[in-house]
């Protein structure tokens, strides 16, 4: 059994971290730069276009995190307090009067001259409406300091950072009701081949129904992309050629199959006749060939056609290029190590990616792991990651990359 940890050799294949490093080399060399500011209430999946900076104190002011007393310690002798006046959350208090105590409660503003606040718990009401305390106390107890969380002009959020429900309440908590985000990527779509018909159509001999393009748009739509639906091309030159030349206004063109050097190519074809093909054959599996290239200027991501292929390399590549290319810096999923509930008897010269789930603790693997087959992606709640060069047996740590951390 190989060490964990270290990849093996790929040959003239190329890593899986060298590929990423190329493509967020591109990414970063063509930042989208337009913004637009948005409802705090519709940023939800976006990228932030500049730093978000605290123009307040937050809280404004010291105020109580406990239902009970506020008092100043100097005042306590261990005789019951006098109590002055109530103080609820939205109420602006009186100082606090010498020798007295102020009923408060959680979130409502400290008192000028209280350094103080005693739980409810650990007071005892007087009939003569005075309070006693039970236990000792200590200067600051129970009060959230002014600026506890953020200062005026203390910076909150870097741009570049993606926003969800956490984020959209910590800005409303700052008082902002709109946003700058990065406008959204513009995303065309598209399958090839002649096999390929779309759901609901009667199947003819030697046709597959196009899984892909429902898979990658409703993907592109939760990562807060603009997606076109550029349909499927068929196995003809000209076709191919004046569908990618509609789409000009796009930031990228994502297809899926038929990119290779062979006589129908014709999606390779175009792209070496009027941009330009980069052709990859990286050390993963499933999705050894990745195509990234330019048609008249158009960033073009050819990923591999069989389905669990396209879900592995744009979960593990174009997502993170679709990130970087809104300025995220981020953009690898998070992988943690647990132990194997399988056997890998055989090593490969490629990294494997396997659909898998986590049982008792252990990662296993759906019972079918070629590349076409969908179902264990939809079975699976992550991918079990086996290095190059490496055999497993039960107990074995191996990474695994939660889906919920790709698919959105």
């Amino acid at each position: 059994m190989k060490p964990a940890g270290k990849p093996g050799k790929t040959g003239s294949l190329m890593a899986v971290e060298a590929a990423l490093a190329r493509l967020l080399g591109m990414a970063d060399a063509s930042t989208i730069r337009e913004h637009e500011r948005l409802p705090l209430a519709q940023v939800q999946g976006r990228v932030l276009a500049a730093d978000l900076v605290s123009t307040l104190d937050l809280p404004p002011w010291p105020n109580s995190a406990m239902d009970g007393y506020a008092l100043r310690l100097a005042d306590w002798t261990g005789e019951p307090l006098v109590v002055s006046q109530k103080i609820f959350a939205g109420q602006a208090p009186e100082p606090l009067k010498p020798g007295t105590c102020a009923r408060i409660f959680t979130g409502a503003p400290v008192p000028a001259g209280a350094d103080c606040v005693e739980m409810q718990e650990n007071a005892e009401a007087q009939a003569d409406e005075r309070v006693r305390f039970t236990e000792t106390m200590t200067p600051g107890k129970n009060i959230r300091p002014q600026g506890q969380e953020a200062t005026v002009g203390e910076l909150i959020l870097p741009a570049g950072t993606r926003l969800g429900s956490i984020e959209q309440g910590l800005a409303a908590s700052l008082g902002c009701a709109e946003l700058d985000v990065v406008r959204k990527v513009r995303v065309a779509v598209l399958s090839t081949g002649d096999e390929l018909i779309e759901p609901g159509q009667a199947l003819g001999p030697g046709q597959i129904y196009n899984s892909n393009r429902v898979l990658l748009c409703s993907w592109l739509q939760r990562l807060g992309c603009e997606v076109i639906d550029a349909g499927i091309l068929p196995d003809d030159l000209a076709t191919t050629r004046a569908r990618l030349g509609e789409l000009k206004d796009v930031d990228l063109i994502l297809s899926t199959g038929g990119v290779s050097v062979g006589e129908a190519d014709f999606l390779g074809i175009a792209l070496r006749e009027e941009g330009e093909l980069t052709l990859w054959k990286l050390a993963i599996k499933p999705g050894k060939p990745l195509t990234f290239g330019h048609f008249r200027g158009v960033p073009v991501i050819g990923l591999p056609g069989n389905p669990a292929s396209t879900l592995v390399t744009f979960a593990l590549l174009a997502r993170p290029y679709l990130l970087r290319r809104q300025g995220v810096k981020e953009v690898e999923p998070l992988k943690f190590q647990v132990p194997a509930g399988f056997v890998w008897p055989k090593a490969g010269n490629r990294r494997e990616y396997l659909r898998g789930r986590l049982e008792n603790g252990r990662a296993i693997i759906y019972r079918n792991q070629s590349s076409g087959v969908l179902r264990s992606a939809a079975w699976a709640d992550g991918l079990v990651e086996v290095l190059e060069d490496r055999t497993l047996i039960e107990g074995d740590w191996v990474s695994f990359i939660p889906l919920s951390e790709v698919l959105s």
